[in-house]
């Protein structure tokens, strides 16, 4: 656990003297600071304060809130490190974005205790931990809602977050099975009738949750629980007629399901089932004129008791800095043009989908329509 220093003199106008902090396992300090220190160098240049190391001990020199900030920012990633979990870039980066979410001063001591049980995911791979405090509140979302609503724009962690919880779940024996599901909608490309059986063929569309539930699980168990059907993964169109009970349901790229589809996914949760959606209303990849499921849910949902959505930001991208950069420059250009524009324009160029496992609005895919 760590120590911190009582005994720091308050002076107005002048630096403090530096704040002490201990930390007890020795063994767990190469990783805290770091290769050659980088990471205390990532925590100085975020939160512009001074930090050296002795031992087991971290002097963190600057004003007082900024070595509030950092005293949290180290106890966390402390304590991340002594339940098991590894350090990278991310992971320092994202306890940084939330000690700049206002946690106060007197509230550091008992922060990382917190952080256990609401900022955190633990499955059998890792533990994924917040790294902002939009997905410390997804994550309690997740954990005390039974039907989450999760938007914003790429790398925010939407879906790697709702397959952790899903995965955390099926361990713990809170639900049966998982399953995760996606709208088998082109973007933009005309990737016509794909070769292979129908796995083949939906197989590129649902690749991405494959890649989270992968992250999260052992490849074996992976595996089996995909042969033994505990875990399912399967496009929109095969959700129709299901009642899906003690299960965790994840919707992904909602955004490209219609309003109908959205209609028949929500009204399939059985008992002691979960439902996350998850999308951004940026990239919608239907034809020009064809309302968003999404959009038409973000309009009815927050009318309903027991549903939570939490909206993420460009503030809340967590992937590469480049991605961030990205987003914030689209949402600049986005901003000067007139209410819809980008998004009609790039939905009017892109050709109209022709994809055997889209629904039409009576529920019939494309094939069910070529045989009649």
């Amino acid at each position: 656990m760590a120590k911190s220093d009582k005994n720091l003199r308050q002076v107005d106008a002048v630096i403090d003297e530096p704040l002490i902090i201990e930390f007890d396992n020795n063994r767990l300090l190469p990783e805290l600071y770091g290769e050659h220190g980088k990471n205390l160098v990532r925590i100085e240049q975020a939160l512009g304060v001074s930090i050296a190391n002795r031992g087991n001990q971290v002097f963190v020199s600057g004003d007082a809130p900024a070595r509030a900030r950092a005293e949290l920012v180290l106890n966390t990633l402390y304590h991340q490190l002594e339940r098991g979990g590894q350090l990278g870039g991310g992971d320092v980066d994202g306890a940084v974005r939330l000690s700049l979410g206002g946690a106060p001063a007197k509230d550091v001591a008992d922060r990382p205790r917190r952080l256990d049980k609401l900022d955190s995911l633990r499955t059998n791979r890792r533990e994924v931990a917040a790294r902002s405090t939009t997905q410390a509140a997804y994550i309690k979302a997740l954990l005390t809602n039974e039907l989450v609503v999760g938007t914003g724009p790429a790398g925010t962690g939407k879906t790697y977050l709702a397959v952790a919880a899903a995965a955390a779940m099926l361990v713990e024996g809170r639900v049966d099975r998982i399953i995760l599901s996606r709208p088998a909608v082109e973007a933009g490309e005309s990737l016509g009738f794909l070769p292979g059986d129908m796995r083949d063929k939906v197989d590129p569309y649902l690749r991405p949750l494959y890649d989270a539930l992968y992250d999260m699980l052992p490849g074996p168990q992976v595996s089996r629980s995909l042969e033994s059907g505990e875990i399912e993964i399967a496009p929109l169109a095969f959700m129709r007629g299901r009642t899906l009970s003690n299960a965790f349901v994840i919707l992904d790229e909602s955004q490209n399901a219609t309003p109908m589809q959205m209609k028949m996914f929500l009204t399939r949760m059985g008992e002691n089932s979960r439902m996350v959606i998850t999308g951004d209303p940026s990239q919608i990849d239907l034809p020009f004129g064809t309302k968003s499921g999404l959009k038409d849910a973000l309009e009815i949902l927050p009318k309903i008791r027991g549903v939570e959505i939490i909206r993420f930001g460009e503030e809340d991208v967590v992937r590469h800095d480049m991605v961030t950069r990205i987003v914030k420059a689209y949402n600049k250009r986005d901003a000067k043009l007139p209410q819809g524009t980008a998004d009609k324009s790039a939905r009017k160029r892109a050709p109209e989908p022709k994809n055997p496992l889209s629904l039409d609005d009576e529920g019939r895919t494309g094939q069910e329509n070529e045989q009649k």
